[in-house]
């Protein structure tokens, strides 16, 4: 089997979603570096565009947004189980709903103490990618509102771990625990230096199953150079699709399509539809770096033209 090849970066919050995941099944992958803003020149050749951090590779495949990849490594390492019996759109329906509302107010609060502090060309590159503005007096003014809405959403998932239970679902980390440890372990770790910081002064719960999380590491990264992902890249064959001739979306294979993120880094990514399930779609394309790939999407928060 090949390695699954991570291509990010370490202040990344939503690698460490993947790297937590990583550690909760302590498996083996490679580790691509990635500039942590525009110009990504060794990342686009591979993704088509596609801009978001982080990204996995496998062999010609690439996994594009942290909903797939999450399900992309269940499948190739499926002990212990991110998705429980029995409670698998559970999982999937909480990590959605943290993504999309707990960490961005994470982020409110994180850039609203520390925007200052960062380069103009990082704040302009966010500007563009979120579609909100990341000038510093801005980021400060929310801060205090980023705040409330980070502790009256992180309540809800105290409240869970309420009855004793040691993880968000029951006795073992799953793909919610992990999606939740990315926007905790982001304002933890870039504001706290090791001390309590607000909302988790008033969350105890949410504090130390942080602290179980953090236990289970990042299972065993080893690094691998850019060149050396793309050329891997271009001496693999994507794995067979299969495209459902049903799907409600009318899509058909064979097509030209553009794809492309509903919420943020909102670049069109095209190619030949490959691939259509209920989870995810696949386009086929070609670059000169790095040959035939085929790149892949989650379904839900991104939107499929014909082009």
């Amino acid at each position: 089997m090949s390695d699954m090849i991570l291509h990010h970066y370490p202040n990344s919050p939503f690698s460490e979603k993947v790297r937590i995941a990583f550690g909760v099944k302590q498996a083996a992958w490679k580790s691509v570096v990635i500039p942590n803003m525009m110009p990504k020149p060794d990342l686009m050749p591979l993704t088509g565009g596609y801009r978001k951090t982080p990204v996995m590779q496998v062999g010609a495949d690439i996994y594009c947004d942290t909903q797939l990849i999450m399900l992309e490594i269940e499948k190739r390492v499926p002990a212990p189980p991110l998705l429980p019996k029995g409670k698998e759109g559970v999982a999937r329906a909480l990590a959605m709903w943290i993504d999309r509302n707990i960490f961005w107010a994470a982020v409110g609060v994180v850039m609203g103490a520390l925007g200052d502090k960062l380069p103009e060309a990082f704040l302009k590159d966010r500007s563009a990618f979120s579609g909100r503005s990341f000038d510093p007096a801005s980021l400060k003014s929310a801060a205090p509102m980023a705040l409330q809405q980070t502790y009256a959403q992180l309540v809800l998932a105290e409240e869970m771990l309420a009855d004793g239970r040691p993880y968000l679902l029951g006795d073992a980390p799953c793909l919610a625990d992990c999606a939740l440890y990315n926007p905790v372990w982001f304002i933890k770790e870039r504001m706290g230096g090791g001390k309590t910081v607000p909302p988790f002064d008033r969350l105890p719960l949410i504090t130390a199953w942080s602290e179980r999380m953090k236990a289970a590491g990042s299972g065993s990264p080893t690094e691998m150079t850019a060149a050396d992902a793309i050329a891997i890249a271009r001496e693999a064959t994507p794995e067979a699709t299969s495209v459902d001739a049903g799907d409600p979306s009318g899509l058909k294979a064979g097509q030209t399509i553009s794809v492309t993120p509903d919420d943020t880094g909102k670049v069109p990514v095209s190619g030949v539809l490959v691939g259509l399930t209920n989870d995810r779609v696949s386009i086929r394309r070609h670059d000169e770096r790095v040959g035939d790939v085929a790149v892949h999407f989650p379904r839900a928060g991104f939107i499929l033209t014909p082009a």
